[in-house]
Order: structure tokens, then sequence, then C-alpha cells
């Protein structure tokens, strides 16, 4: 059997620009908890997780959808 291979990127159904979502479905994690994780990481690094959304923001590439 081939395995699928597995693609980090955004997802189309977005809260904001689908990185967390595109995580959350790369790991099979629950997006939400992802999300509430990213909040967190940004508050107690002194919001340096925003740089590094944004970074990912623009990296990512979009999942090819319908």
């Amino acid at each position: 059997m081939e395995e699928k291979k597995r693609r980090l990127t955004r997802l189309n159904d977005k809260m904001i620009a689908g990185v967390c979502g595109g995580i959350a479905e790369y790991f099979d994690w629950d997006p939400t908890l992802v999300r509430v994780g990213y909040v967190l990481l940004s508050i107690f690094t002194v919001f340096s997780g925003v740089i590094a959304y944004f970074v990912l923001w623009l990296i990512m590439p979009k999942e090819k959808g319908y």
C-alpha cells in the first residue's frame, strides 16, 4: 500500500490565515487546542508568536481546495 504524503499547508477553513489549522491537521491535533496554545505561547513570550505567525503565513502554501 502506498502511504499518502503529508504536507504542511494553510487551511481554507480558517480563523485568520489558516496557519494554526494547518499545523493541527498536519499533526492530527485538535485545531482549537493549537489555537489556544498559540495564544498562550504568544502572551508568555511577549508576543513574539505574532512574528512567527506572520512568517508562517508567508511561507506556508495554501491548501489546494475546491
